[in-house]
């Protein structure tokens, strides 16, 4: 457990695989989020249940977790497809050899995604442009964490980069008011579509009775975006690059997917027989985990590892560190899908891997999450292969996700599988 002592608080950063479970499973309530990152994302996600605590997190839990319950996830499956068949056509113009930024690719293909399965419609072009380019400039211009941030320093002293977050915060809010107020209105005169946003804005809760109003409800879809667009693009583009650096492991997918699929358009039950695929995924959030660090606060004195914790700590939680722990992972930097097929990995599978955090506040979309990467993936490699390109080695930076500093290049060329045209 590393301290960072200042004249404001201390900070702490728990790799230990049992503290970690103490902040999240064991005692969620006495390790709230830290009143600092609400601060920080105020302008984009507002006081949405990626930021909030106490009763009004349980009251948004309440009201959003039936969207992702039962037989959802057979449900979303055709529009999940639909995205990812759109995206397999985008890329054939560009699978000539020629080197891609793949992060703005799977940027849109998982904003089609959110698009689809939100909405019940794919996001345009021109959305898909601004979204990409705004949430860039927002994740390089408001670090989710900065040294003045630890050391709680009082709030006129300036955070740099914040004013022109604020701005980037408030486009993208901006855009995806127009869906939410289109949808408000379809409910309305009932014809909205049976899709998560209608099931969302029609909950209400059990113990209140409330529901979200309008506004509630765009800070809702903001971090449905920030968590199903930006995670997942991230860490299909890390993928993707894990991929083109070992041609025999995605040689495999390849192989495997052909298996299961042939040709066909494949189907939600097919999802089961594309093991080493759905591993190499899981190796890839092990490796780039979307989301870097999550930072905590203690309510009480806390004594741990031989340290006294004072009251209102920060405890940061670190995926990235904890998944790549060499007491914990054997050869922890090597990409290795084969690791969890291995009984003797299962230990720190349970214990030490934590892409979508855990606990009550365990990411509600996480099998969403799973389902899209696993099929997108497959019906990508089915149809083209990736290769490095020469000088451009991806260097991971620590943003509001895990991104590249100057974007992910590959070479994409064509294989033989099928690649169904672009939607009109």
């Amino acid at each position: 457990m590393a301290e960072v002592k200042t004249p404001f608080r201390n900070a702490y950063l728990v790799n230990q695989p049992d503290l970690v479970k103490t902040a999240l499973v064991d005692r969620p309530d006495d390790f709230p989020k830290a009143e600092v990152i609400r601060r920080t994302l105020y302008d984009l996600l507002g006081d949405s249940v990626f930021v909030t605590n106490g009763e009004l997190w349980k009251r948004q839990r309440r009201m959003i977790d039936p969207a992702f319950g039962g037989g959802r996830l057979k449900e979303v499956f055709p529009a999940i497809l639909d995205a990812a068949e759109t995206c397999v056509a985008r890329l054939g113009p560009l699978a000539d050899g020629r080197k891609v930024e793949m992060e703005f690719e799977t940027s849109h293909a998982a904003a089609d995604v959110i698009f689809q399965t939100l909405f019940s419609e794919p996001i345009n072009t021109d959305d898909a442009q601004a979204v990409f380019h705004a949430f860039r400039r927002y994740q390089r211009t408001a670090p989710v964490l900065s040294i003045l941030d630890i050391m709680n320093a009082p709030g006129w002293i300036p955070r740099p980069g914040r004013k022109q977050a604020r701005a980037e915060g408030r486009a993208i809010k901006a855009l995806l008011r127009t869906y939410v107020d289109r949808r408000a209105t379809q409910i309305a005169d009932g014809t909205a579509p049976d899709d998560l946003a209608t099931k969302i804005m029609q909950t209400t809760d059990p113990v209140t009775g409330d529901r979200f109003d309008a506004n509630e409800m765009l800070d809702q879809v903001a971090i449905f975006f920030l968590a199903g667009h930006e995670t997942s693009a991230s860490a299909l583009a890390w993928t993707l690059y894990l991929l083109a650096n070992d041609p025999h492991a995605q040689e495999r997918v390849a192989a495997e997917v052909q298996s299961a699929l042939g040709d066909r358009r494949p189907e939600f039950s097919d999802l089961k027989r594309l093991s080493f695929t759905r591993n190499v995924f899981r190796e890839a959030l092990r490796l780039y985990p979307p989301v870097p660090m999550m930072v905590r606060e203690t309510t009480l004195p806390e004594h741990f590892r031989n340290r006294d914790l004072a009251k209102s700590s920060m405890y940061i939680l670190s995926p990235w560190h904890l998944h790549r722990h060499e007491r914990i992972w054997p050869k922890p930097d090597q990409f290795d899908p084969d690791r969890w097929y291995r009984p003797e990995e299962k230990g720190p599978q349970t214990d030490a891997y934590m892409p979508f955090s855990a606990g009550p506040r365990v990411c509600t979309g996480a099998g969403f999450a799973m389902l899209e990467g696993v099929l997108l993936l497959s019906l990508i490699i089915r149809s083209y292969r990736f290769t490095p390109v020469e000088g451009e080695v991806p260097a991971p930076v620590t943003q509001l996700t895990v991104r590249s500093e100057t974007g992910i290049w590959l070479s994409v060329q064509r294989r033989d599988g099928v690649i169904p045209p672009l939607p009109e």
